[in-house]
This record gives C-alpha cells, structure tokens and sequence, in this order.
C-alpha cells in the first residue's frame, strides 16, 4: 500500500498523523457530556389546565374533549392520553421518535390556542410544557430554618424557584409543604345577609376595582401624554375601602361586612425534612437534555443563592441523580482503562517481547481517543452504551495491530531483509485480509445501530462507536505500526547451518501450552464428525436453554433509595394524611439500613389523601440488597393496609409511579363498567403472590 510505504520512509508524517487525531479526541472528550444513557426520552408534552369546581365528567366534557379534538390533529402522535381529578385535567402527549421536541411543543401550543375559543369562559389559561411531570425529579432540596413555613416559602417561592427555572435545561419546579402569602378576606355571614350581599358580589367588586386600567392619551399641542386609571391596592387596609355595592344611594364598603387580612393560602400540602417542616423543591429537566449538565448548573445557581439567604435559613440538597450517574461512569471509565492494561499484559504473555507489545498496545489508546473525535462531532455523549461499545472494542482494535505485526516479525524471520523493507512487504502483503477482518466486524456492528423502536436511542450510539474504534484501528494498523516496527524492530541474523523457514519446524522451544495445542488440533483433524457432531450439539443447546433464560429490558439497579405511595381513602383530610404518613415514616426510619425519611404530599394530582415518602438508604455495602430492603418496608406497612401502601424502586431510565414493570390500560366506552372490571382485574392480581403493589388508577368514590 502506498500509504504504508510513505508512513514507513517518512515517520514524522505517520506519527504527526495520528498525534493530529489524537489531540482532536483529546480535546473532544473534554467537551463530550456525561449521562447514564444517550438520549431516550421521547418527545412527549405536557398540557395543564385547570376549571376551579369542575367535577371530572364535566372537565371531560368541556374542556379535555375539545382540547384532544384540536391536538390529535398534529402529525407524529404516538401516544395521547389524559388524567382527570376534580377542578383540573392533565393531557400528556408523546410523540414518535423522530420527531423534534421543539417543533413538537410548538405544535401543541397552536393547537390548544385555536381550541380555547370553545372551552368554558372561567378556565384558567392552560399550560404547556417541554416535561413529562411524570418523571422523577433530577435533584430535590429542602428549605428549612428556625423561620415560620410562610417566610420559608416566600424564599424558596421567590428566591430559590426564580433563579433555578433560568438555568439551562430546567423543565419545572415544584413547591411542596410551603404556604405562600395571600390577602384573604374574612366576610360576616349576618351583615352580609343584612345587606342582600353574596360572596359572587364581594368577588366582582374586588375583580373590578383592583385593578390598572389603560386610559388613552392627551395630545396638547407638541406634547403627547400616556393615560392610565391607577385603581390597584396598594396596602392591605386599602381592601376595605373598596364598594361592593351602592344600596339607596348609600355606599357599602368591604370593612362594613368584614375585613381583609395579610395571611397564608389554605393548607394543602405537607412535608418533612429531619422531623421538621420544611418546604421541599422539586426540579425537572426538560425532555431531552442532559442530566448531569443540568444538576451541576443547579448546584452552582445554588452556590450564589446561599449568600442571599438570611441567618438560620439553609438549603440541603436530600437526592440527586448526578452522582449515582457519573459514579457509574466512571466505573465504565475504570473497565475501559483496567481493559487496556489487561489486553497488553496478555499479549505480553504469549509474545514476550517488549518491542512487539509496545507497538500493537499503542493502537487501543490511539484509536480509543481518537473515536472521542467521531463521538463528538455526532453529538454523542459519554454515557453506559458509548463507553460499554469503547470496553468491547478494546480487544478488537488491537487485533488489527497484532496481524500487520505478526507478518513483519515472519518476514523478518523467514527473509534475509532489512526492518524497513520489512515493514513495508509484509504489510502489503497482509493489508487485504486485514481489510477483511475489519469489514466483517464493521459489518457485524453497524445493522445494530440501524435498529428501529425504542431499543435504536441505545443501540445505535452503540453500533456506531464499536464501528468507528474498529476502523481507526485499522488506518492506526497501516500507518503508525509499521513505522514504529521499521525502527523498533531487529533483524533475525539466522545460525551457520539453520535453513529454517515458516513452512518448517518452528524457531522456538515448544512449551507446554504449545504442546497442548497442537494435541488437541491433531485429534480434531483426525476425528472431524466428532467435532461437528459436538458443535452441533452445542448449537442446538441454546434452543432448550433459552426457554430458562429470563428477560427483561433494564436490570433493578441499586440507587439507595426506595419509595413509597400512600393513597388514603376518599374524603380523608390532610390531616389525617400527614398523620398516618408520619406514624408509617418513624416505623420504617427504625429499620436497619435506612438512613433518612423524607415524607411530603403528592403534589402530582393535588389530593390531600395522597403522600409520597422518599426513604433514603446505607451505601449497598452497609445494609441488605435492595430487594431485601424494599420487603422490610412492605412488612412494616402491612398494618396500614387501608391506607394503600405501595413500595416503588428508583427507575435508571427515569420514570416515576406510572413507570411500573407492568402496566396495562383499560379502553372501552362505558367508564362504570370498566370500574367493575378493573376491581376484578385487580383483585385476581392481588392474589397472585408473584405480584405486588397491584393498583387501578381510577377512583370514583370521592364524597
């Protein structure tokens, strides 16, 4: 090949060749980002509105019919589906793979701003965003402080929740156990009567004079001036200035049928941080960005928020995902190293010369690195599937280097030549079936990445990095290693009288694993059914043993933390919820292992007979498995049956309450016959000892 006989008399070109694409990937993986798992989250969007006192038929109605009518018009839906409680209705809309998640979330916005025309007047704005709310948050935080919850929630409402929704890649926040401030007006009941005065009127009066009006303008000559009606209260007290009503030419003012006070909005949500109330945050990232870029933008908005914060005020960040996904990054990291070493020590091994192994180990990390480049610029990220495709191919790409060296070394020995001349016919010699052997594995690789449906987010950065380290490995094999060969290389000087050549007896001493060896391939020459017959058998096996193989898409990893839904019965108050999630969480923090318990409300559907308790874990090598864990806890909660305790494992892939090993879903017209059949489904579940946490998400007997 040309290549190689340029490389070999010119090696400054050959080592200037790849140092180029070697500093390229250097510099390359300092930019790559770190996730678990590449980009997998489908583009799905999130619709929010809410119709204050609406019963769930009737948001079904006149609100969550005309909003699917409009959005099912967009193209690329894959899934649309809805969950209605009273007074609010959350649509959550997922769309194929290939669809873009900003084109997605532009499309939804149009359609529910051309649906609103025919939704009630008294809805709220509906809101749409770039999340699934159905995710687990990235990072949780608890506020907390000797200070009241109200001057707590007014922090983290308008301190810490501001700064945290600009940073980059932050999809929502979430306020639990806080109370924030609210002008509330206390009516008398008996005036009011005295008056003929109802609520509606106190309501439409404060609505009509509260407010900021534009005026027009004055035009004086060459002067122009703005007009606007200054009506906004400025101070509490003023809100009792404000006339209801004028009866018989006489004014009634609010502080003539009550008063109106600085206080806190109606308590609906609970949380606890080490015993204490605290107001718990919980942030979101948006589809489709990366987590650990996110959590570290975070944590240093945090760091310039800590000095704004007033004396016994603090900010203790209770769970985040970053570290367990850069901990297991590393580790991949730390294979891909220890792999490296290993492959060159066993090369060593059998070849047991330090020049030969020097030059075919140079290849792994040459062409490791210089795959960083290709990574890079196809916008991939050093995550479980890139770095598992670098750790497979490390003894692959030394392969190529092995083959060119090898046929040098013969050429050496069996020829009376130089190194240079050598490296140069040797390789030529050689360069088609390394041709070869790299496309066939190029080939083997590459369909994986071509793979359709949800397994192609992971195979295919997988495919294509073992595809790229492999051809690298072959320019590395025809380039750099013959010249280092060519000058690193001896010449074999041959004893007076030895004739010896490759197709005669070997040059060295038989050791014994050369000795067994050629046993074991002269039996096998000599007795060839019986090695078809074997490898037959052997193939045929795997029918049979794959009907004992078990399946399933991500393994149950280890995070040191367990969850736990509790789902009081309908018409339960959230005291009584705080309550009974109090007594389980001091239960269940007296079990040996548990670290922290972390209970609040569950915020999602905004029922005060729901709680969440986040049930943090020892390091795995301090306490049972998480399996063993997560049975220790469903023990203690037995005897709070009724209030429905269901014990949930932190997902790798994200996912929250909805993301169950199994889910299945209901469809039919008659929502009252599928009730009926859901409890029996349920029921039949609920017996099976295989399955645990069974639960139909549909309830229709709130009071």
């Amino acid at each position: 090949m040309k290549l190689t006989e340029i490389c070999v008399q010119r090696p400054v070109f050959a080592f200037m060749l790849i140092m180029f694409l070697v500093v390229m990937g250097v510099f390359s993986f300092i930019d790559l980002g770190v996730d678990l798992f590449p980009r997998s989250d489908p583009a799905s969007v999130y619709v929010r509105v809410r119709l204050p006192g609406a019963s769930p038929e009737e948001i079904v109605s006149q609100v969550v019919l005309p909003l699917e009518e409009s959005i099912a018009a967009i193209s690329g839906i894959d899934e649309m589906r809805s969950m209605i409680n009273e007074g609010s209705a959350n649509i959550f809309i997922t769309f194929v793979m290939e669809r873009d998640i900003g084109e997605a979330s532009e499309d939804v916005r149009e359609k529910v701003s051309a649906a609103m025309r025919k939704l009630p007047p008294n809805v709220l704005p509906p809101t749409v965003a770039k999340q699934d709310p159905d995710s687990e948050a990235i990072i949780t935080l608890a506020i907390n402080g000797d200070r009241p919850v109200r001057e707590l929630t007014e922090l983290a409402d308008k301190t810490v929740r501001r700064a945290l929704e600009t940073v980059d890649g932050v999809g929502g926040v979430d306020l639990i156990g806080g109370r924030l401030r609210q002008i509330n007006l206390m009516m008398d009941l008996n005036k009011m009567n005295g008056y003929s005065l109802t609520a509606q009127d106190v309501q439409a009066a404060i609505m009509s004079e509260n407010i900021e009006a534009p005026g027009g303008r004055i035009i004086r000559g060459p002067s122009e001036m703005g007009v606007r009606t200054m009506g906004r209260v400025d101070q509490v007290k003023d809100f009792d200035n404000i006339i209801i009503k004028n009866i018989g030419g006489a004014p009634v003012r609010l502080r003539d049928v009550g008063h109106a006070e600085d206080g806190m909005a109606e308590r609906r949500s609970f949380a606890y941080y080490q015993n204490k109330p605290a107001v718990l945050i919980e942030v979101r990232r948006q589809i489709g960005t990366n987590t650990v870029s996110v959590v570290e933008g975070i944590q240093k908005r945090l760091a310039s928020i800590a000095p704004q914060l007033p004396p016994g005020v603090k900010i203790d960040v209770i769970k985040e995902q970053a570290t367990y996904i850069k901990a297991s990054v590393e580790a991949l990291e730390e294979h891909l190293l220890l792999g490296s070493l290993l492959a060159s020590i066993i090369v060593f091994l059998f070849i047991r010369d330090w020049r030969t192994v020097l030059i075919s180990s140079i290849a792994i990390p040459t062409s490791i690195v210089t795959t960083f480049t290709l990574m890079r610029a196809m916008d991939y990220s050093l995550n479980s599937m890139t770095l598992l495709g670098l750790t497979l191919a490390v003894g692959i790409v030394i392969d190529d280097a092995i083959i060119v060296l090898e046929n040098i070394v013969r050429y050496l020995e069996e020829h009376d030549v130089d190194p240079f001349t050598a490296a140069i016919e040797a390789t030529k010699e050689i360069s088609l079936a390394v041709l070869a052997t790299t496309i066939s594995l190029v080939i083997i690789f590459v369909p994986i990445a071509f793979m359709t449906g949800y397994a192609k987010r992971f195979m295919n950065q997988f495919g294509w990095t073992m595809a790229m380290s492999i051809m690298v490995s072959m320019l590395v094999a025809f380039t750099l290693t013959p010249s280092l060969a060519s000058r690193m290389l001896k010449r074999h000087k041959k004893a007076p009288g030895d004739k010896s050549s490759g197709h005669g007896q070997h040059s060295h001493h038989a050791s014994w694993l050369d000795r067994v060896y050629l046993g074991t391939l002269d039996w096998s020459l000599h007795h060839r059914w019986a090695i078809m017959l074997l490898a037959v058998g052997v193939f045929a096996s795997t029918y049979w043993a794959n009907k004992y193989v078990g399946r399933d898409w991500m393994p149950q990893e280890d995070q040191s933390e367990l969850g736990m839904w509790l789902e009081l019965p309908e018409g339960s108050s959230l005291d009584l919820t705080e309550k009974t999630t109090m007594e389980l969480s001091r239960k269940i923090e007296k079990i040996p292992g548990v670290r922290a318990i972390v209970p609040g409300s569950n915020t999602f559907n905004e029922r005060v007979n729901g709680s969440f308790v986040t049930i943090l874990l020892d390091p795995p090598n301090q306490r049972a498995e998480i399996g063993a864990m997560g049975q220790k806890v469903r023990e203690v909660a037995k005897e709070y049956a009724w209030a429905r305790p269901r014990i949930t494992f932190p997902n790798i892939l994200g996912g929250r309450d909805t993301f169950a090993p199994i889910r299945a879903q209901l469809l039919g017209p008659d929502i009252r016959k599928m009730v009926d059949i859901a409890k029996e489904a349920s029921q039949k579940m609920m017996a099976d000892p295989r399955l645990a946490d069974v639960k139909a998400n549909l309830n229709l007997n709130n009071p």
